[in-house]
């Protein structure tokens, strides 16, 4: 049935609205891309900063927490022009050939579900430098923060943007758009018969199965964690075993209690970011083990942790089995030199260890590589997905390199390679 459907079309189409997905979509909505649309597979956008309750996030004259964040960058793809929809799962994709460079027909309406649309002042905006489109969009969201709106919540499935609950903050981006010669927000010539389409993703969201295609595909699906299965951990499956993002999500989204008694694999920032999200929770930091030789992390960091919240940090350390039955009872740690010993706890946290997600550029046989062009002509990458584990400003960023070379694509710049 889904394969009969009519395929709808958009100009630019990027999955995952985290802070590369978020990003690319404010800036190419406001250099007047076409219609951007940012699907999510959550039900509300921001990606990991979203249940990142730390600060950390923003600027250092104006810090922000992780939801704080998440929300501003949401509201600045909003106010751009974008459309972000949440709640749809990308299930397949076609390669019906090179994505075509012209312009589609009419977008139509998307798809029943969580919608995030743009005002009629979400128009067309001059390009700059790239710089200037991350400082810009760095500037908005931090502005933005101290107003009421910006500390709304939308319910989850509501609708974003101007006439909704979520913040709308004005936006200003700039960066490198069209090729010389053409004005901001030029689009090539209407489609014909003869145009080649791009590849067509099947959807599915709250309203049920979709297709669509793009002059352009940004995929900004993230990275995650490896889980305790791909570290090749042995011993019992006890509950009581998470990775950061879980544990983040279970304390601040869902505000489940998560134990008493926690030792945290790894000892890198995020390493600490779980051990500081356990304390909140009111759970008991048991240890943080690492096999490397020291933390890594500012040492005024690690002496935090050490001293005033009486961590213990065992380096040259690995955990070498969990043990227990129904619950997580201890884990059995070895040192480099071959002594073991046992720590009891009924919480243990897998930290680091990112790993793109990359499950759809793989299905659809799309090659990456550390430049937001991929092997597939039209189709970009950004932010976690190429490089695991980078800050979120980091991914920011990245997100909005990532639409400059969108823009030159669409403008009629050569693919790097063809």
């Amino acid at each position: 049935m889904t394969a009969n459907a009519p395929v709808r079309r958009v100009d630019v189409l990027v999955v995952g609205a985290g802070p590369a997905g978020l990003a690319a979509a404010a800036r190419l909505a406001a250099a007047g891309a076409g219609r951007v649309e940012v699907l999510e597979r959550e039900e509300r956008p921001g990606g990991a900063p979203r249940y990142c309750a730390h600060g950390g996030f923003g600027t250092w004259t104006r810090p922000l927490t992780g939801p704080g964040y998440a929300r501003l960058l949401t509201g600045a793809a909003v106010s751009a022009g974008a459309v972000v929809r949440t709640g749809v799962t990308v299930l397949e994709w076609t390669d019906a050939g090179p994505a075509s460079r012209t312009t589609p027909g009419t977008a139509g309406a998307p798809g029943a579900g969580a919608t995030v649309t743009a005002g009629p002042d979400g128009g067309p905006r001059s390009p700059g430098t790239r710089a200037g489109a991350t400082a810009a969009l760095d500037a908005a969201a931090v502005d933005a923060a101290g107003g009421p709106e910006a500390r709304r919540v939308p319910p989850a499935g509501g609708t974003f943007g101007p006439g909704g609950d979520a913040p709308s903050a004005a936006v200003t981006l700039s960066g490198g758009g069209p090729a010389p010669g053409r004005p901001a927000g030029a689009v090539p010539g209407a489609v014909t018969d003869g145009d080649l389409p791009g590849p067509v993703l099947t959807l599915v969201g709250p309203g049920g199965p979709e297709r669509v295609t793009a002059r352009a595909v940004v995929l900004a699906t993230g990275a995650r964690e490896r889980p305790r299965a791909a570290r090749l951990v042995p011993g019992t499956r006890p509950a009581g075993v998470y990775t950061t993002g879980e544990l983040q999500q279970a304390v601040h989204l869902f505000g489940q209690p998560v134990g008493t008694r926690a030792v945290v694999a790894g000892a890198e920032p995020v390493s600490y970011a779980a051990a500081g999200t356990l304390l909140a929770a009111g759970v008991t930091v048991a240890a943080l083990v690492t096999e490397e030789n020291h933390a890594q992390v500012p040492s005024a960091r690690a002496q935090s942790a050490r001293l005033v919240h009486r961590i213990p940090l065992l380096t040259g350390t690995a955990v070498a089995e969990l043990l227990g039955h129904g619950r997580l009872s201890g884990v059995r740690v070895r040192h480099r030199d071959g002594r073991t010993a046992v720590l009891p706890c009924d919480t243990i946290v897998f930290t680091g260890d990112f790993v793109g997600e990359n499950e759809l550029a793989r299905t659809a046989g799309v090659r990456l590589g550390a430049s937001p062009y991929t092997s597939h002509p039209g189709v970009f990458a950004a932010g976690g997905l190429l490089h695991p584990g980078q800050p979120a400003r980091a991914a920011t960023r990245d997100g909005a390199a990532a639409a400059g070379a969108v823009l030159r694509w669409l403008a009629g710049a050569p693919w790097p390679g063809a």
